[in-house]
């Protein structure tokens, strides 16, 4: 029901409006004569605070409000794959079409999917079949992708009517017919409103690996489908580098990217990028099968707050379809600052750093929206949601509220380093602070897929490069050669393990992905070249003499091995430790 009231106090992106009734929390409003859209966010007696997500510039005392009745939605159905919205899905390229401008103009409305758009839709049921919430009425191909068309949540009956052919996502393309006798028509478009998560059957333990591509992630701290990580550090880290990489080769295959108060050049990159580079599982461009969610920081700050809103309620449309669907929010910092702007304006009382006493509850409602699921369905199907956010903790500090925050409610964290990046070590994930508690959960899946012995190979580099730390504070304080011959194997060991194994070029067309075969490979080859030094210096071979093995040098380039050449690597790590074990052997004749 649309009801009307007026603003009575203007503060920014905050309005304060009186006469709204019978208004609720999150209703959408219009404000002005331009009708800006925003949402209720407050209710006191007869006056509402309104969060406006356009420049209220204009907006004066006395102005009309109208309440829609309706929460904040998007429109879910065909068109959305490919598409780039704006944090309430505008879709920015047909506003520069209906506009002519490269602006967004104040109060312009356009629906979110095209409605002059053709879509083939071919039916999966027929009439009289009986359906009930989540079930597949028919599909429509966007691409390489099956998009699903499903019965709304709620919904339940049997097809009194269905149809094949050519149509619009407005129209009709299906009857349904309730228990109660009522009939209702099923369009290829629906609505859902963005705070509120759709509806599942119940949730599954993640237990299969996100593959990234990238060595560090996937070996040493792993996500699974349906897993939640951050991305803490500071400026020039890489984390946007990070979010990129994993966009472009993790094996999910919905991808929604958040830019989430984003500088427009970064985002650019992005679109740019996506819509260059083939996807090697379709070989169709990569940005048909992904959604941006476009929030610049030249846009409205109050937009922030509902950008990341917007796409999970998209990625939860396709993981009812049965999708696994990546989410990348870059960073969840410009959201927690629009936070703290609205809560400073609605005067409430601030938290740590100015940020409100709800941001942790905040972090925890978006995060535990993601997970593997049992989906709505007659049929069993299942999908998952991993939620990967960037944090931006101002001059890199860990302990900021946004960060703690984070922390406590996510699985995986990667701590990007500034000394990383300034040695030019990417990705500068530190393989000393940063973890994950997924690990227990994928051995089964290691040992079934991979090896027996990835998990262990994993445990012994880590410990390695552990230890590795260690000993430098005491070649810092003495020298080198104050180490034992085993200990400055264990450094030679993990320089390799660094700048062989973690470090990794984004650029490089062989480098910029490693499946996990060939991590464990690469892995495996330098833990044995450790196994076999050890038994050697053991047995009095010094580690100079051992070093000029010359199919040792070869380590540095096995990352560069094409992943149809993969047997290349462990002919190489025979040759290597055939190699030490004959130098040994012909060392020991010539000394005696």
């Amino acid at each position: 029901m649309i009801e009307k009231g007026v603003v009575t106090r203007v503060a920014g992106p905050l309005v304060i409006a009186q006469g709204l009734v019978n208004a609720k929390m999150y209703d959408l409003v219009k404000v002005g004569t331009d009708r800006l859209i925003g949402e209720i966010i407050e209710i006191k007696k007869d006056k509402a605070s309104l969060q406006v997500y356009e420049e209220t510039t204009g907006v004066g005392v006395g102005d009309e409000v109208l309440s829609t009745g309706e929460a904040l939605s998007v429109e879910l159905g065909p068109g959305l794959l490919g598409s780039i919205f704006d944090g309430i899905q505008r879709p920015l390229d047909l506003i520069k079409e209906v506009s002519n401008s490269d602006f967004i103009k104040r109060g312009i409305d356009v629906k979110a999917l095209s409605r002059k758009k053709i879509w083939s839709f071919k039916p999966t049921l027929k009439k009289g079949e009986k359906v009930e919430s989540g079930d597949i009425v028919g599909v429509v191909m966007e691409g390489n992708i099956k998009h699903s068309i499903m019965i709304p949540p709620g919904k339940e009956g049997v097809i009194e009517e269905i149809k094949e052919g050519e149509f619009k996502v407005d129209d009709i393309v299906a009857t349904l017919k309730s228990p109660d006798g009522n009939k209702e028509d099923i369009a290829m478009i629906s609505r859902w409103p963005v705070r509120h998560g759709r509806p599942f059957k119940r949730k599954l333990r993640p237990h299969e690996p996100l593959i990234t591509g990238q060595r560090v992630i996937d070996t040493f701290f792993p996500l699974t489908k349906g897993g939640s990580a951050t991305v803490p550090g500071p400026f020039g880290a890489g984390k946007t580098v990070i979010q990129h990489q994993i966009a472009k080769f993790a094996n999910s295959e919905i991808i929604v990217f958040i830019g989430v108060g984003e500088r427009g050049n970064e985002m650019t990159d992005a679109l740019l990028e996506f819509a260059a580079l083939i996807d090697p599982k379709t070989g169709q461009k990569l940005i048909n099968r992904t959604v941006f969610i476009a929030n610049t920081s030249n846009m409205p700050v109050a937009a922030r707050e509902a950008c990341i809103y917007t796409g999970m309620a998209i990625a939860e449309y396709f993981r009812d379809m049965g999708y696994d669907v990546s989410i990348q929010a870059d960073s969840t910092s410009r959201w927690a600052e629009a936070l703290r702007e609205i809560s400073a304006r609605l005067e409430e009382l601030p938290g740590e750093e100015g940020y409100p006493a709800y941001l942790g509850s905040r972090l925890a409602q978006f995060y535990e929206r993601a997970g593997k699921v049992e989906t709505k369905s007659s049929k069993k199907r299942s999908g998952s949601i991993s939620v990967i956010g960037s944090v931006s903790p101002p001059g890199g500090d860990l302990s900021e509220p946004v960060v703690q925050n984070t922390l406590r409610v996510v699985k995986v964290f990667w701590s990007l380093e500034d000394t990383l990046a300034f040695r030019r070590h990417f990705p500068a994930i530190s393989w000393l602070s940063s973890y994950s508690l997924y690990v227990p959960a994928l051995r089964e899946f290691w040992k079934d897929n991979i090896a027996e012995d990835f998990g262990h190979l994993r445990e012994r580099a880590l410990l390695i490069l552990q230890r590795e730390s260690d000993l430098l504070e005491i070649v810092r304080l003495v020298g080198l050669e104050a180490l034992s011959p085993e200990e400055r194997l264990i450094v030679e060991t993990a320089k390799m393990l660094r700048e062989d194994f973690l470090q990794q070029n984004a650029f490089d067309e062989i480098d910029n992905y490693s499946s996990l075969k060939k991590q464990y490979l690469i892995i495996k080859l330098i833990i044995s070249f450790y196994n076999a030094g050890k038994q050697l210096i053991g047995e009095g071979v010094s580690l100079e003499e051992l070093m000029e093995v010359n199919s040792i040098k070869g380590i540095a380039t096995v990352k560069f091995t094409p992943e149809n050449k993969l047997g290349d690597i462990e002919r190489k790590e025979k040759k290597i430790v055939k190699d030490m074990h004959e130098f040994a052997e012909k060392a020991a004749v010539a000394q005696k």
